[in-house]
């Protein structure tokens, strides 16, 4: 039987007598009491066109999604009791409640080998572990924390773990009698106490995950339940896992009667040597083009003895040197009765069979029992609804669709879709339907077509531990494993935890950019793991969970980079910034956002950014954050990232917001954004002993800061860098490079002396911007001549961006610093750097710059510096008009685009024409230049995104 007709929960069965239940006020005789009177809510809310139209609603029949629903704790749709959650547990925002963190800088390695975060396997997740020491860092208990792409909700389990006692001292930190809690040095940081989480997610799958991941259980029940039913299908399907053991010809002709006599009956005779299978191992069938011979893979191609696969092999049929990639796939047209049509697939066969007597372990190659057990079950009808949807078309269903699996159930050997229909038939009549359904989906990945095997380790008799779950792609190997699934839901269903009593978390479906019942300012937190670019196709590889929920994600909204769904990354980037204006709208002013950041391509990362900054963020803070064990992908391309960067960035308190309506476009407006943003900086980093240099401290990131901040607001930038730098020097102590507020630079002194050493950032010259920056922290430190920078700069400014125009060291240092040529009182920037030598400080005694003698004249000579903020000014005015002038060319340029330019001349002519309101000339120009340039320079693309939006809106 495979109806569509028949709903996924019917006849609900209870398990035992439930307590009385409380939410907000609201008294029920039993959980699902409250549950049906929830769902009943819900009936009513989706009878509402206008509900329906909410963005991201997703796809599924009303009653399908109620019974997947948990109301009002989780909806598989847009959860309508938000609003109630908020106003019950949040705390309305009050500007004058005192409220002050630096962004968490340190970086941050957290393993993934734990029994929480190994219950449900998922394209990418952060450890909850991780999560917790934001949460811990920025809120205090009874916070509410948001995440918008919550994925399999650990940001949830995070904010409920924080009431842990045991779980945070697991990281390191001290718990004292009251609650508080010191960190890694004995400092007081925090509060122990759960923390409230909102999950949204666009994917019901992954809603559906998360939701399991936080649900209080009584695992005692849970365990019961599970094993009832795992005993139920074991007993009706297990002989679909049997094999004979060290078999004699007539037992295997006995056995195979038997199959033919009595079907699944055949074990009645227990005569027979069983034994019960852990895994098959299937291979690829491929044609030798030579003489037309069928290889199968495994026997060809895997060296046994060195337990590899062999880029060279030979048809085992004539001795041809065989080469996979231009090898053909064997495919086989058969009858596929469930979806009522002929279709091709690439045959695969076993090859290679563990199995158990008792406790030990055998393995063997399949004999004519096993082949013939195999066709009985691909004969035979499954007596249950399993999904038979055709796989949408997608930038991962290349590989599936090569190989003929077209649909859901070819994703399974017939027999685990069998067992699978089964235990979901069962799963479903439970009244902890969701939870069980929560356990089979968690065995999904280990028991698919998908499963990869370690050939070196199955080979040295590795067990299970052989096989592992293709992650993040759609992806059929050539040699597969296939792992009984009623062994991976036995195993999955002991990883229920029962780590929560109460409900702390709500759960919704629907997309981010248009979040209902979260008030404006009412989140104290965002801890954000969104989805980048093209990394991840989330929708076509939750699509085969979703097929069984019968409710799937409506892509529409669907923030990724896909060729099918026709969307760039300046789609991408739109859609990713209308999630990020809903995060500001919601987070409470002067708070703190946490975006954790995985992808290598930096138009992606410049895309993120400019994101962030055009919802109104300021980005505080960029470290990293390493899960230890990489995925799928991360293993097998070598240009994947390893360490995932996170990014801190606050929403401006309401004050600066209000004042900068009036301020904006002058000079205090400039003073009054940076004393906020230095406010929010932190202070000392210290790592393995030596103090870090903080780059958000450095006046060329303070006035990046400060122009982003103007231009994502629409405004005029008031000051050019040079005046900026100056006023800087003027309002701010400077320590090392860095700047502070007056009060803040007591505490960096004082654990200044306390380290031996200050690490200096590391620098790749790529371009002209970097190039300056690099001479920069090269004559700050001490002032040399051309003949001592040449040696330097040659070896590291060999990397120039093909785009760029190439600059001399001489045009850089002539256009951006200054020489002392022997002539005149020697510059201080050079006399103080002459003090700090023990051969010049003695001759030096009783002279100044203005009387120095002619040895210490020639000592000076020819040396560049930094010029001090006067002098610079003027510098930059007159570089400033050798920029625009090459910028006037390339407005004047027809033709095909731009192929080598000054990128600091666009720079310049775009910040000249946004002070002139002259949008059509920044998207005119850059027209003109090459679409990946603009996309991976974040203040090209900051002025080009900002000048579309304003052409817009005139």
């Amino acid at each position: 039987m495979n109806s569509d007709s028949r709903n996924l929960f019917e006849n609900l069965e209870t398990t035992s007598q439930e307590e009385k239940v409380e939410y907000l006020g609201l008294t029920f005789e039993s959980d699902e009491a409250r549950r049906e009177y929830f769902r009943e809510k819900l009936r009513e809310k989706l009878k509402d066109p206008e509900f329906r139209k909410i963005e991201g609603f997703p796809v599924g029949e009303d009653e399908d999604i109620i019974k997947l629903s948990d109301p009002p704790y989780y909806t598989a749709c847009p959860n309508p009791f938000i609003n109630d959650f908020v106003k019950h547990y949040g705390k309305p925002y009050d500007p004058e409640e005192k409220y002050s963190r630096e962004p968490f800088a340190a970086d941050v390695s957290e393993g993934k080998n734990d029994p929480i975060y190994n219950a449900h396997s998922y394209h990418t997740k952060v450890p909850h572990k991780a999560i917790m020491r934001y949460i811990l860092h920025y809120t205090e208990p009874g916070d509410i924390v948001f995440d918008g792409f919550c994925g399999t909700g650990m940001t949830g389990v995070a904010a409920q773990m924080c009431g842990d006692k045991k779980t945070v001292e697991s990281l390191g930190y001290t718990v004292l009698e009251d609650g508080t809690i010191l960190d890694e040095k004995g400092k007081p940081f925090s509060k122990l106490g759960p923390r409230y989480a909102i999950l949204n997610d666009l994917s019901p799958a992954a809603t559906f995950i998360a939701y399991n991941y936080n649900t209080p259980v009584d695992a005692k029940t849970f365990e019961k339940e599970a094993k009832r039913i795992l005993e139920e299908v074991e007993a009706e399907c297990g002989w679909m896992y049997l094999t004979l053991h060290n078999p004699t010809p007539d037992q295997i002709q006995r056995a195979v009667e038997l199959l033919k006599e009595k079907g699944k009956g055949f074990k009645e005779d227990n005569i027979l040597p069983w034994g019960k299978i852990n895994y098959t191992v299937w291979s690829d069938v491929f044609t030798c083009p030579e003489c037309s011979g069928e290889v199968v893979f495994w026997e060809a191609a895997v060296d046994k003895d060195q337990g590899k696969v062999l880029s060279e092999f030979q048809c085992p049929h004539c001795g041809a040197t065989l080469v996979k990639r231009k090898l053909e796939r064997v495919m086989e047209t058969k009858y596929d009765k469930a979806i009522d049509q002929t279709i091709k697939q690439a045959k695969q066969v076993p090859v290679l069979i563990n199995y158990s007597v008792g406790k030990k372990r055998f393995e063997k190659t399949p004999d004519d029992f096993d082949l013939a057990l195999i066709e009985h079950i691909e004969n035979s009808d499954i007596p249950y609804w399993y999904p038979t949807d055709k796989l949408p078309k997608g930038d991962k269903t290349g590989d599936p669709f090569s190989v003929g699996i077209t649909h859901v159930h070819h994703f399974y050997t017939k027999r685990n879709l069998w067992v699978l229909a089964k235990l979901i038939s069962k799963a479903i009549r439970s009244s902890l339907a969701i939870n069980l359904l929560s356990i089979i989906r968690s065995s999904l990945s280990y028991s698919t077509k998908q499963i990869k095997v370690n050939i070196p380790r199955i080979l040295a008799g590795g067990g299970l531990f052989s096989l592992g779950s293709v992650t993040g792609t759609l992806y059929i190997p050539s040699i597969s494993g296939e792992r009984p699934i009623i062994q991976a839901f036995s195993g999955k269903m002991k990883s229920i935890r029962e780590y929560s009593k109460e409900w702390r978390i709500m759960v919704t479906t629907q997309s981010l950019s248009e979040i209902h019942g979260i008030l404006s300012s009412s989140i104290d937190y965002i801890f954000t793991d969104p989805p980048f670019g093209g990394n991840l196709m989330y929708s076509e590889l939750n699509f085969l969970w979703e097929a069984w929920l019968k409710v799937f994600t409506n892509n529409k909204p669907e923030a990724i980079i896909n060729k099918v769904q026709r969307k760039g990354l300046l789609e991408y980037q739109e859609l990713m910034a209308r999630g990020f204006r809903e995060y500001y709208r919601v987070l409470k002013p002067g708070r703190w956002m946490t975006v954790e950041f995985h992808n290598s391509q930096n138009s992606v990362w410049n895309a993120i950014q400019e994101a962030i900054q055009r919802a109104g963020f300021v980005i505080a803070d960029v470290s990293t954050l390493d899960k230890k064990q990489g995925t799928f992908n991360q293993m097998t391309n070598s240009g994947s990232v390893k360490q995932d960067l996170i990014i801190s960035a606050y929403k401006p308190n309401g004050g600066l917001e209000e004042r900068f309506e009036f301020e904006a476009g002058t000079e205090e407006g400039v003073w009054d954004f940076v004393r906020e943003h230095l406010k929010r900086l932190p202070v000392f980093v210290e790592k393995n002993g030596s103090a870090e240099i903080i780059v958000e401290r450095t006046d060329y990131l303070l006035y990046d800061r400060m122009v982003a901040f103007h231009i994502q607001r629409g405004k005029r930038i008031p000051m050019s860098a040079a005046e900026f730098y100056k006023g800087l020097r003027e309002r701010f102590p400077e320590r090392d490079g860095m700047f502070f507020l007056p009060d803040q630079v007591t505490e960096y002194d004082n654990k200044r002396i306390k380290v031996s050493e200050l690490r200096q950032i590391s620098m790749f010259v790529t371009d002209e911007e970097s190039a300056i920056q690099w001479l920069r922290l090269q004559l700050q430190n001490k002032p040399q001549t051309f003949q001592e920078l040449q040696p330097q700069f040659m070896p590291i400014s060999r990397s120039w961006a093909k785009h760029e125009k190439e600059m001399e060291l001489s045009e850089l240092l002539e256009q951006n610093f200054l020489k002392y040529d022997g002539t005149g009182p020697i510059p201080q920037q050079i006399w103080s750097w002459m003090l700090k030598s023990s051969t010049l400080r003695e001759r030096m005694e009783g002279q100044t710059p203005e009387t120095a003698d002619a040895f210490l004249e020639e000592k000076a000579k020819d040396r560049w510096y930094v010029p001090d903020p006067n002098k610079a000014q003027d510098l930059e005015r007159l570089r400033e008009k050798t920029l625009l002038r090459e910028f006037e060319e390339y407005k004047k340029h027809q033709g095909r685009k731009l192929r080598v330019f000054r990128t600091e001349a666009v720079r310049a002519g775009f910040k000249k024409a946004w002070s002139e309101k002259d949008y059509k000339t920044i998207i005119e120009v850059a027209n003109k230049l090459p679409d990946k340039i603009i996309q991976e320079d974040p203040k090209l693309l900051m002025y080009y995104d900002n000048a579309c939006t304003r052409l817009g809106e005139e």
